[in-house]
Order: structure tokens, then C-alpha cells, then sequence
């Protein structure tokens, strides 16, 4: 495999720790829960999208890009990011949100607005359109920009969570235990892509479950190809013959309650969960609702009190100040 010979910018430190979360353990009694902490990665207040960027801005640097664009919604973890990574790599930032613009920004959108990226409002319908638009608009005024897709979930970005796996095989070889199973918010699909792929390289045999919080199943199912499709890309980028089906992919769609960035009483009492056992913070958006999901399955017996499952915290911490009031209803 050429992993090592990729374009990487450095943005963080690695290996991100794991913990055992001793007291959700206890309440739930059983399975043995670890975390493993990527919303601990230095850059901007933390999150998984670092693993990605680290590739994508090696790739923009490597052909002389001088501009980002990315797009997502209002308080989207991924423009935080890459908006943090924009400046530590020298180069402009200019984000795509859906959504209108408030009187007070707050959450992400504050932090966006800190590390000086240049926001541009649109509905969500023409967000794709308007993404380009910008990168064309950019480009008319001489500058260099390398367009991000939503999430950096291409097969540029999802090479993170291919290494992210191979820095758990390690972790797990020194601390001496093998999860029977890997759980984690999904979305875009970049980290699930990574982590499966990566899962199949370092031959981890047990299950790699995406907690969907916005993907819906329905009819032939629209996001597993997608999941397909960004694997055996990113399988041909880092030179391995590995190529991927759709059963190949384990994805949970029940926990999307009101729709996404909606949370509700799945959300908050997760938050309230880990904040009250284990002095932990998850953001409602993400990884709140794949917590309130996981402890749901282990409530109905999907894991058994033997096993050992390590959920993987993916960030998104300062959505918590954009949910202030509902936060302030739910625990106040």
C-alpha cells in the first residue's frame, strides 16, 4: 500500500487515546464500553473531520491550491474544521451553509466566524449549486480553490479513517483486548468508508456499525452504494486490491427521530448519560444521537453483557452552545 506516501499536512496528534468508560458500563451492566476519543484531536475544539483534512489539504497544498471551499449546514462540525485547518495551513476559507444567517452567531458558526472563513448563506436546495458557484467565482478572481465535498467524504478523505484503523490495531495490540464490536455516527460516509476499509486491512473481524443520524432506508436504499463507491476508491488511492459490496457494510437507520440537527429526548439523555458517569461532552447533532442508539440496542440485547464494544466519539462539542435552551430545558 502507498498510505505513507500520500500528501499529509499535520494538523493533530496521534494516536488519539482510548478509554474504558467504567460507570456506563456499570449502569448498563454490560457490554464493557471503551471510547475511543477523537473529538480530543487538538485542531479547533476537535472532531474526526481532522483525520480527513490532514489528506485533503496534503492534496490542496500539493497542487498549489491557496483557497478551501466546502459547504454544509449552519453548525457543521466539518466547516468548523476545515475552516481551523484552512488558517494553520496558510490558505482561505470560504464555507457554503445552508440555512439563515442569525443575529448572533453561535456554536460552530461562531467559531467559523473566529477562524475568518468567508460565509456564504443558501437555502439547502441550492447549497450543491452554490458550492460551485463560489469555486467558479473564486476562480474568475484569480485565486486557487480546492473544493471539499460535504463531510470530506471522497476518497481523499476517507484515507483518515483507513490510517485511524491502523492506529487502533495498535492500540488495541498494547492494551491487549478486541472489541466484538466498533460503533460510530455516520452521515456523508467518508469515516464509515475508512474505518470498514480498515477493518478489512488489518483483519478485524468484528462488526463496524454506523449509527445513521440523517440517511434514511428506503426502497433500493441509496447510501450503502454510496459507502461502495467511496471504499473502493479510496481502496484504489492507497493501492490495495481490496474492493467492497454492499453487504460489506453495517449501517443502523433507526435513531433518526425528528430528522437531522432536531434532537430530542434519545439525544439529551445520552448527553445527560455521559456528562453525569463519565464527565464527557457529546454534541446533539452526531454523536449524541448514536450514543442514545447504541444504548438503545444494548437495552433490547443487541450486545450482550460479555462483550466489549468501543464506541468512537467523532467530535462535535460546540454544537452544544447553539442547542443552549434546549440544553438548559432538558438538564436544567
Amino acid at each position: 500500500m502507498k498510505l505513507d506516501t500520500l500528501p499529509r499536512f499535520h494538523l493533530a496528534e496521534f494516536p488519539t487515546p482510548i478509554q474504558y468508560l467504567d460507570f456506563l458500563t456499570k449502569k448498563y451492566q454490560g457490554p464493557a464500553i471503551y471510547m475511543k476519543r477523537d473529538d480530543l484531536t487538538s485542531l479547533g475544539m476537535g472532531g474526526n473531520k481532522t483525520r480527513k483534512l490532514e489528506f485533503l489539504i496534503g492534496e490542496a497544498l500539493e497542487q498549489q491550491k491557496d483557497t478551501l471551499v466546502t459547504a454544509g449546514g449552519i453548525q457543521s462540525n466539518h466547516c468548523r474544521l476545515t475552516a481551523a485547518a484552512a488558517r494553520k495551513a496558510g490558505l482561505d476559507c470560504h464555507l457554503v451553509l445552508n440555512g439563515t444567517e442569525p443575529e448572533v452567531p453561535n456554536g460552530n458558526l461562531l467559531l467559523d466566524k473566529i477562524f475568518g472563513a468567508k460565509v456564504h448563506f443558501c437555502d439547502r436546495k441550492d447549497r450543491d449549486e452554490r458550492l460551485f458557484q463560489v469555486a467558479d467565482e473564486l476562480e474568475t478572481a484569480g485565486k486557487k480553490p480546492y473544493v471539499i465535498p460535504v463531510g470530506g467524504s471522497n476518497s481523499t478523505g476517507s484515507v483518515g479513517y483507513v490510517s485511524a484503523m491502523l492506529e487502533l490495531a495498535n492500540q488495541m495490540n498494547d492494551m491487549g483486548f478486541i472489541p466484538d464490536a466498533i460503533v460510530f455516527a455516520t452521515s456523508s460516509g467518508g469515516t464509515q468508508a475508512g474505518l470498514t476499509l480498515g477493518g478489512k486491512i488489518t483483519g478485524f473481524n468484528g462488526e463496524i456499525l454506523g449509527i445513521s443520524i440523517d440517511q434514511i432506508k428506503t426502497g433500493p436504499d441509496p447510501f450503502p452504494p454510496v459507502l461502495t463507491q467511496i471504499t473502493n476508491a479510496t481502496a484504489e488511492r492507497i493501492g490495495s486490491d481490496i474492493r467492497m459490496t454492499e453487504s460489506d457494510f453495517s449501517l443502523n437507520c433507526d435513531y433518526l427521530g425528528a430528522g437531522y440537527a432536531m434532537p430530542g429526548d434519545l439525544e439529551f439523555n445520552a448527553i445527560k448519560d455521559l456528562a453525569h458517569h463519565e464527565g464527557i461532552l457529546l454534541g446533539p447533532v452526531y454523536t449524541a444521537r448514536a450514543m442514545g442508539g447504541f444504548i438503545d440496542l444494548i437495552q433490547k440485547g443487541y450486545f450482550t453483557n460479555d462483550q466489549t464494544v468501543l464506541f468512537w466519539h467523532t467530535g462535535g462539542t460546540p454544537e452544544l452552545f447553539a442547542w443552549a435552551d434546549q440544553c438548559h430545558r432538558a438538564f436544567g
